[in-house]
């Protein structure tokens, strides 16, 4: 139970009694004189109780509780009324107070009234938490799988921040899923119909991330012979996920930070700054602080990009979540490819719990897809086979699943891009053609959009 109390009333010696008293009982107290500067301090999100005397100057008990649930409708607030107020109080009840008390009123009477007051409004917050993930992880776009209690906090604390202009810091070990969590923000917040772009700071060479980022103009190099957009003027509006943060040249992080405090962009080979509506979303596997401290990282772009830090477990830290997480990779991979759901035993999930999983949900997914496309058991370093079930396929239909599986990884290389699947596996357009049909495979299941 929260135990917050506002507390407002005109009179200093009712004030500080009742104060007294609630705080003996653990409750955390703040006292107002008056009305206004209380109502100040409420949202939606106040999680305790407010208690309001009727008779008050300026704005009075009655006027207080219409602001007070024009705010938020389902306040718990009490009313304390003298003995001639009762119809008022009754009055209040109408309008939408939680109860009153009728002055002079017990101890005993006053700590049950909060109590309850506080559960109610516990209770009221709590199912406000669970409808938005209910919304979330029931809508469209990315979910973030898992009924841990880190993954339900990671959940919450998404919820929370999704549609604030704040940049976020994203810290997790390879294959946690960084650019999940990103997606999941962008998604689900107001932000979700315009870009998100992502670029992976450790993917791109160092010559070239400075044009890729902030783009540039005619000229404005040897071979830029026409203007180019770069990355975050094309994410103007949503929402621009850098993966491996820490990969960013020295050079270039003064720039970012930048952007990051005054919204412009400035492509190469012009003065010329363009104003942005955009939030950053960065993501490492190290600690950057230490990285920081060490003068590896500029310590001014830390703490800017550090407003917002989001932490996600490693699998091993949250192992209850990996039969389920198990079951689901491996029924996408059969919707995905046309292929019957493998049987997931009880051996083989035995095993998955005994793993470590030091390449985390992305090795689990790996995982599953192997199981669905090779038709195989699969094994890992720590493990031994997971089942001693005979293959019962024959020749020709293991020889068809692999070529399926060998056309499904290159796609899934390329991006569904049927030319480089094409040269990489060294057949003719009209073969992959028909190999595709033969085995019913969409080129665009495996294009990546954003």
């Amino acid at each position: 139970m929260n135990k917050q109390v506002i507390f407002i009333d005109d009179e200093k010696p009712i004030r500080d009694a009742l104060g007294q008293t609630l705080e003996l009982e653990d409750y955390d107290v703040t006292l107002y004189a008056s009305a206004k500067p209380a109502l100040e301090k409420l949202d939606n999100h106040f999680p305790g109780v407010i208690i309001s005397d009727i008779n008050m100057p300026g704005i009075d008990g009655i006027s207080f509780l219409k602001q007070a649930l024009a705010i938020d409708p389902e306040l718990a607030i009490i009313m304390l009324t003298g003995h001639g107020d009762i119809s008022t109080a009754v009055d209040a009840m109408r309008l939408g107070a939680y109860d009153f008390l009728e002055k002079p009123f017990s101890t005993d009477n006053l700590l049950d009234v909060v109590k309850r007051a506080a559960d109610k409004r516990e209770l009221v917050l709590e199912n406000r938490e669970l409808r938005r993930e209910l919304e979330a992880q029931s809508g469209p776009g990315p979910r973030i799988l898992g009924n841990t209690p880190q993954i339900k906090q990671l959940r919450r604390i998404l919820s929370h921040i999704k549609d604030t202009p704040a940049d976020v810091m994203i810290h997790g070990e390879t294959g946690t899923g960084k650019e999940l969590v990103a997606r999941f923000l962008h998604d689900h917040s107001i932000r979700q119909d315009h870009p998100f772009v992502a670029i992976n700071c450790g993917a791109i060479p160092e010559t070239m991330i400075e044009s890729e980022l902030f783009g540039y103009e005619p000229g404005a190099f040897t071979g830029a012979q026409k203007k180019r957009v770069g990355k975050i003027a094309y994410a103007d509006g949503g929402t621009l996920f850098l993966d491996e943060i820490e990969s960013m040249p020295m050079s270039l992080q003064i720039k970012l930070l930048r952007v990051l405090e005054e919204r412009i962009v400035e492509p190469l080979g012009t003065n010329k700054a363009t104003p942005l509506d955009i939030r950053i979303v960065a993501a490492t596997k190290v600690d950057l602080k230490q990285m920081s401290e060490r003068g590896e990282f500029r310590q001014d772009l830390y703490y800017r990009l550090n407003v917002v830090s989001v932490d996600i477990p490693p699998l091993r830290e949250r192992k209850d979540d990996i039969p389920m997480l198990f079951q689901n990779f491996a029924r996408s991979a059969s919707t995905r490819y046309g292929i019957e759901p493998p049987t997931i035993n009880p051996e083989l999930l035995q095993n998955l719990l005994e793993h470590d999983w030091p390449g985390n949900v992305r090795e689990l997914r790996n995982l599953a897809e192997r199981l669905v496309l090779m038709g195989d058991t699969p094994t890992m370093e720590t493990t031994n086979q997971f089942s001693e079930e005979p293959l019962t396929t024959t020749l020709t239909e293991r020889m068809n699943q692999f070529e399926f599986t060998l056309i499904c990884d290159a796609l899934k290389r390329h991006n569904g891009r049927l030319k480089e699947v094409q040269t990489e596996l060294g057949l003719a357009r009209k073969t992959l053609y028909d190999k595709l049909k033969k085995h019913n495979i969409d080129k665009d299941d495996f294009k990546i959009s954003g």
